[in-house]
């Protein structure tokens, strides 16, 4: 597997593994990720996936050595990816997020539908058919980043970003898609909103989503949003 590292500040390494958001590259991620959960060293406080990276943070304290400790711990990091294959992902899961577009939802359909020469209802079967991946969690708790979108219903971010956006909005930016898991600000052009919680502060684990998981976007009716809510809050 090709790499490379550089030092981040004086207790981090980048190992790089590519240039170009792909599925190539997001396989060496998940694959050099999986090799780091197996080989907890340590000196190893956490790392973190990228698009095209993997960040490892360390306890200079706890690495022992002549070396300096960006030293050592390169020397480590390359020990165990050098023999590293990516090999073909035959693991991942399918999750299923249903939306109710437009309306008080997705202010910015029509918007975006405008922006494309298309109707919005081209708008919501382009983007619930399309073939997506979560590559990384980001900005906020359990975001996820997407890659997949058709770019025919592409759009650039608001001009006027909002100071609220709802838990579980959908958006365009660009040609990724997203879903907002909090209540945050973005700038993202919203089409609609999921019923299905992405943060779970309390669960096994606090995101729902996770790189390498394929999403498929349902369509759903305000009725069935209703009546998802219910159920949740049973």
């Amino acid at each position: 597997m090709d790499f490379t590292l550089e030092p981040l500040g004086d207790t981090a390494v980048i190992i790089e593994l590519g240039t170009d958001i792909n599925l190539d590259t997001h396989q060496k991620v998940k694959t050099v990720s999986k090799a780091l959960d197996e080989n907890l060293y340590d000196w190893m406080i956490e790392y973190v996936p990228g698009f095209t990276t993997v960040s490892v943070f360390y306890d200079p304290m706890k690495i022992n050595s002549e070396k300096l400790p960006y030293e050592n711990v390169a020397k480590q990091l390359i020990s165990l990816l050098k023999n590293l294959n990516a090999g073909e992902d035959t693991e991942a899961r399918v999750v299923t997020i249903p939306v109710c577009y437009g309306g008080e939802f997705g202010p910015d359909l029509e918007e975006v539908a405008e922006h494309n020469g298309l109707t919005p209802e081209e708008v919501i079967e382009i983007h619930s058919n399309g073939d997506y991946l979560v590559y990384m969690i980001g900005f906020a708790p359990g975001f996820p980043y997407i890659g997949g979108m058709s770019e025919k219903i592409a759009a650039p971010r608001r001009k006027d970003p909002r100071l609220k956006i709802p838990a579980g909005s959908v958006g365009i930016a660009g040609k990724q898609t997203g879903v907002y898991p909090i209540e945050t600000p973005g700038g993202w052009q919203l089409i609609g909103k999921t019923p299905r919680a992405l943060f779970l502060p309390n669960g096994e684990s606090p995101s729902l989503l996770k790189a390498g998981d394929k999403i498929k976007f349902e369509p759903i009716t305000i009725e069935e949003f209703q009546n998802w809510e219910e159920n949740e809050n049973d």
